[in-house]
């Protein structure tokens, strides 16, 4: 127990010295920064052998993050891209896991030949989006919010996806078994379905309990519990806990953005919240560091970079089927092709990664050394090269343009 408060300790003043010196963090976005770090602890005797579950990573950090990310999200841009942002985070992601798995069968066919069942399970894995590292980058460099509104968006409510996607075809890895599509259509309307509901059903009491009380601690005590409330009771009942808290997120942000009387419990609930999300984020990207470190030293980077490449490239195709199959979503935007870069670029690999990539890990899938060594290096590629590119990329196609 003293070994982990050590640990804890030194992680949260490393965080604090990144956050004070970052001057540069349109060139090298602080996550970033945070894992390398991360990195380089795991070799100090104080983190030897330190291992981080996906239940801690899960359970603890996601609630927190995904429901100030949504509160905080605005309620007007989610009305007016709310059809496409849905549209990309369930219909869009499914067809990126096919495309993806279908190409990295095929692409490491030449290598190190993976059945169709693991390339798809390391498609699931690469999948969700993480928006940290980029969506300040592009408000402020981009010259348009609605872009970064949508990649926004459609990381939130993709990671719920993700994780029926990521259990669907890790089952069909541990038993061998067969896709069978209706079997997916079924869990998935349950699972998300259920989750909505349940955000719905807790983001409605948190609007109506903070009129219980004036007292403004009590009432970021309630947002804490609906965060986590809402995140866990989904979970133990089946259902999306990621998309139950997104919900109730959202919704929060939708009934006090009307409403100027509650003026002081939005400074409140920002004031607690802006403390909480730089502390979990930080500590999460120091513990993706220290715990990748162990399996980034294998002979197949350049099959994980080709893989990389493809990850872009399926996003790329799936983005463009999307908003060129709907004229009122291409018309959102004056410049579609240097729209469809930046979004593309901005589907960064991170947090929701890690934990899928944990979560096999305790699996039978985990005890296939090659698969997690290449999941590791291709979010580590997608998070540095995709991190560190966004604001010269958007700098050069507002230039083109």
């Amino acid at each position: 127990m003293q070994l982990v408060i050590h640990q804890l300790i030194i992680l949260l003043f490393v965080s604090m010295i990144v956050f004070t010196i970052d001057v540069k963090q349109y060139y090298f976005p602080v996550p970033v920064v945070l894992v390398f770090i991360g990195i380089g602890l795991s070799f100090l005797p104080l983190f030897s052998g330190f291992e981080t579950s996906k239940d801690i990573l899960y359970e603890l950090f996601i609630p927190g993050l995904l429901f100030v990310s949504a509160y905080q999200y605005s309620a007007e841009a989610f009305k007016k891209n709310a059809l496409l942002i849905v549209a990309l985070s369930t219909l869009g992601m499914i067809a990126t896991v096919l495309l993806l798995g279908a190409s990295i069968y095929y692409a490491t066919s030449f290598f190190y030949p993976f059945s169709w069942s693991i390339s798809f399970l390391l498609a699931a894995i690469l999948a969700p989006t993480d928006p940290i590292s980029v969506v300040s980058i592009l408000k402020h460099s981009s010259g348009s919010d609605e872009i970064a509104d949508v990649v926004e968006g459609e990381s939130m409510l993709n990671d719920g996806t993700s994780v029926v996607l990521f259990t669907v075809f890790l089952t069909l890895v541990e038993s061998g078994g067969r896709f069978s599509t209706l079997h997916f259509v079924e869990d998935f309307a349950f699972v998300a379905i259920g989750g909505v509901v349940v955000g719905l059903v807790f983001g409605w009491i948190l609007s109506q309990a903070v009129h219980i009380t004036s007292h403004q601690p009590y009432q970021v005590m309630l947002s804490v519990l609906i965060a986590y409330g809402s995140f866990l009771l989904a979970e133990e009942l089946g259902f999306s806990g990621v998309l139950a808290t997104v919900v109730s997120g959202i919704m929060l942000s939708n009934t006090f953005s009307k409403k100027e009387k509650e003026r002081p419990f939005r400074i409140a609930l920002g004031g607690f919240w802006n403390v909480i999300d730089p502390l979990l984020s930080s500590i999460l990207f120091l513990f993706i560091g220290i715990q990748s470190a162990a399996y980034l030293n294998f002979d197949y980077w350049y099959l994980a970079f080709i893989i990389f490449v493809l990850s872009v490239l399926a996003r790329f195709a799936v983005l463009a089927l999307t908003l060129y199959s709907v004229p009122k979503w291409r018309k959102k935007f004056s410049n579609i092709l240097s729209v469809l870069i930046l979004l593309s670029w901005s589907g960064i690999k991170g947090s929701m990664s890690v934990i899928l990539l944990l979560w096999t890990l305790d699996s039978s899938a985990g005890e296939i050394p090659i698969l997690i060594s290449l999941a590791f290096a291709s979010i580590l590629i997608s998070f540095v090269l995709q991190s560190a590119g966004i604001y010269p990329l958007t700098k050069f196609l507002n230039k083109k343009r």
